[in-house]
């Protein structure tokens, strides 16, 4: 009896490009983080106002990527970094980009404060969704 296998080829290049939609089921945390974040005030969030450097990612996108990482135990701006291009359901919210581990730590050292209080809002909100309704 011989076993028939999927076919498995990694050497052909896909022609049309993926929908990042279908990489993440509807229920996951994914969500709930971006649409918890897009509802905070994110006025208090520093960003490069002097107009140097390379393109900046909007405030909302790395305090969405910061939370969702910690969510999920990873706290090393190095492994933040490496689960842009390697978690499916990362790389979703970032829109398949990439920001480096000194964007992501600068961003976290900067906005320390901010961060801290937005993280606990975030938290707030899972607590006040997950309770029994009365």
């Amino acid at each position: 009896m011989s076993a028939r296998f999927v076919d498995i080829d990694r050497n052909t290049p896909m022609r049309l490009p993926a929908d990042m939609r279908d990489w993440v089921p509807e229920d996951d945390l994914v969500h709930f983080v971006i649409e918890a974040v897009h509802r905070l005030p994110l006025k208090d969030f520093q960003v490069n106002c002097r107009g140097t450097g390379s393109k900046q990612f909007p405030p909302h996108m790395m305090l969405s990527l910061l939370i969702y990482s910690y969510a999920n135990g990873l706290f090393s701006s190095r492994k933040i970094e490496r689960a842009t291009k390697r978690d499916l359901d990362i790389r979703y919210f970032r829109g398949n980009t990439h920001p480096d581990h000194d964007t992501i730590c600068k961003f976290r050292r900067e906005n320390f404060n901010a961060f801290s209080q937005a993280f606990i809002s975030v938290l707030e909100l899972t607590t006040s969704s997950s309770a029994p309704s009365p």
